[in-house]
């Protein structure tokens, strides 16, 4: 009970009853602000709750540094909802992130001739519906001209569908990197193992902006999957110092756009020399 009153030390006692000593708790709980705990494993579970829980950040936070005017030019000019791929583009450059090299076409013969000019194989995606996924919006592996002009047909006449996205088909480990927008503490932004891996193993690290790249790399060490971005069974390891920078680059522009209400980039394909982003999607509501 003395030790209770004097110890500097945090001291978290298991008591199943406290009436026999109910008023050192009283002063120990009511007078500190400290708690106790009724059994061992409650005393556990708490512990390794809040076991994982990121360092104080230090004041000033050194963020990558990104075009803020370009940024908050696209802000200001896009209306609420979901923003299309030029604008997609334009914000995510500013804020020094990779993307894939992209053209939106509306035209079979501009289809037909980003294809001549780049080669194959390429990527072809639907522009309009927001789970390109779930509508058969997404073509992968074009390899020659006939496959192009089909795909366009048909992927034109996919509802809602305006345009069709294209792109070289990339290599890599698929990553992940969003955010969400929590009115009470600002931006949360999320990362780890992406594609299907994000749906099925959720296996995320998660902080509050700003996120230095440093912080990030810190966290991406403790992915139950990090063997992945390591490389396994011949698979090239992802470029984790890149991929850092990318998390903090993202955190960077939430901060510059507080209209984000929620953006994923999933996935970005990461390889030893590179993470770049394939797919995103940002929704403004000012």
């Amino acid at each position: 009970n003395e030790k209770m009153k004097t110890c500097k030390k945090p001291i978290f006692p298991i008591l199943p009853s406290i009436i026999n000593v109910k008023d050192e708790i009283n002063d120990f709980i009511n007078n500190k602000g400290r708690i106790n705990f009724p059994e061992e494993c409650i005393f556990g579970n708490a512990l390794c709750k809040i076991y994982n829980t990121p360092k104080p950040q230090p004041e000033n936070v050194e963020l990558p540094k990104i075009d803020v005017a370009r940024i908050r030019k696209v802000v200001d000019n896009c209306e609420n909802g979901y923003i299309g791929p030029d604008e997609i583009y334009e914000m995510l450059d500013a804020a020094g992130i990779a993307q894939k090299q992209i053209r939106v076409v509306d035209q079979k013969q501009q289809a037909l001739d980003f294809a001549n000019e780049v080669g194959y194989p390429l990527v072809m995606k639907v522009v309009g519906p927001i789970h390109k996924s779930d509508v058969g919006g997404v073509t992968l592996n074009v390899r020659d001209i006939e496959t192009v002009d089909r795909e366009f047909d048909r992927l034109m006449a996919i509802p809602e569908t305006y345009a069709v996205e294209m792109y070289p088909m990339l290599d890599g480990t698929e990553v992940y990197i969003g955010a969400i927008r929590d009115e009470k503490f600002g931006h949360q932004v999320f990362f780890g193992l992406g594609g299907i891996f994000i749906e099925v193993l959720k296996d995320v690290q998660n902080a509050i902006a700003p996120i230095t790249a440093c912080e990030a790399k810190d966290m991406l060490g403790k992915l139950r999957g990090y063997k992945i971005l390591e490389g396994v069974r011949g698979q090239q390891p992802v470029n984790v110092d890149i991929y850092a920078e990318q998390v903090a680059r993202v955190s960077a522009l939430v901060m510059a756009a507080p209209e984000i209400a929620e953006m994923d980039l999933n996935p970005l394909l990461g390889n030893p020399k590179n993470v770049v982003a394939v797919d995103a999607r940002i929704r403004i509501e000012k």
